[in-house]
């Protein structure tokens, strides 16, 4: 019989984020795979989890998957966790998850932490429906993706590092067109969680007049 592949979330910035299901899970399987082993570390070490790790990342993602399919078609239950937040959105994920599809596997993907649906929750614009496009792709394929994402009527939400934020605040405006409203999240569930929401225009001073850490979620609506 094979075993289970469980995608467990972790929290993506406060530890007590953590559920007691996910730590379940994590006492119980066989290894966990995981982005870099110092990191989850520190998160295994504070809620007393020992179990062995097996580095599981962007570089390494297509020459480890077929080993742990091997494993689970051994009968091994293993668990996925990234550095914050859950397996597979914008984290590795999908390949090993298409693997356990074509080849029937058991998969369990528990609930929990993902930076993206508090930022949206809490920006004040439309969420019945949205759009989740992750990190925009870099150099000249962003402004294609940011001019796709323009003709929107959706909300749209995107990640962004601190270093080109002041960057994508620019193209929002060139794109999506002077009265978007954007909201702005960074450090979420950390002690300086902060979120700014107004137009691109407020936006744009806002990052502006400060250096922005962490990472940030942008919420955008161009259709109010």
């Amino acid at each position: 019989m094979s075993g289970n592949l469980y995608f467990v979330p972790t929290p993506v910035g406060n530890l007590e984020d953590m559920t007691f299901r996910a730590i379940k899970t994590l006492k119980e399987v066989d290894y966990i795979l995981c982005e870099d082993t110092r990191t989850s570390g520190v998160l295994l070490k504070h809620y007393e989890i020992a179990k062995p790790l097996k580095s599981y990342h962007l570089h390494n993602e297509h020459q480890a998957t077929d080993k742990v399919v091997q494993d689970l078609q051994n009968g091994v239950n293993i668990a996925l966790i990234t550095d914050a937040g859950t397996p597979g959105i914008s984290d590795p994920g999908y390949l090993l998850a298409k693997a356990c599809a074509d080849n029937n596997i058991e998969m369990i993907c528990l609930p929990g932490a993902t930076a993206f649906v508090p930022a949206l929750v809490v920006s004040g614009l439309p969420n019945n429906e949205f759009v989740f496009a992750g990190f925009l792709p870099p150099k000249k394929g962003r402004q294609t993706k940011l001019k796709q994402l323009a003709e929107e009527k959706r909300t749209v939400v995107l990640y962004e590092s601190p270093h080109k934020i002041n960057t994508t605040l620019e193209q929002i405006k060139t794109f999506f067109g002077e009265h978007t409203r954007v909201s702005l999240s960074r450090e979420i569930s950390k002690k300086f969680e902060e979120t700014k929401r107004g137009s691109i225009d407020e936006l744009i001073a806002f990052s502006q007049s400060k250096t922005l850490k962490g990472e940030i979620v942008l919420v955008i609506n161009n259709s109010i």
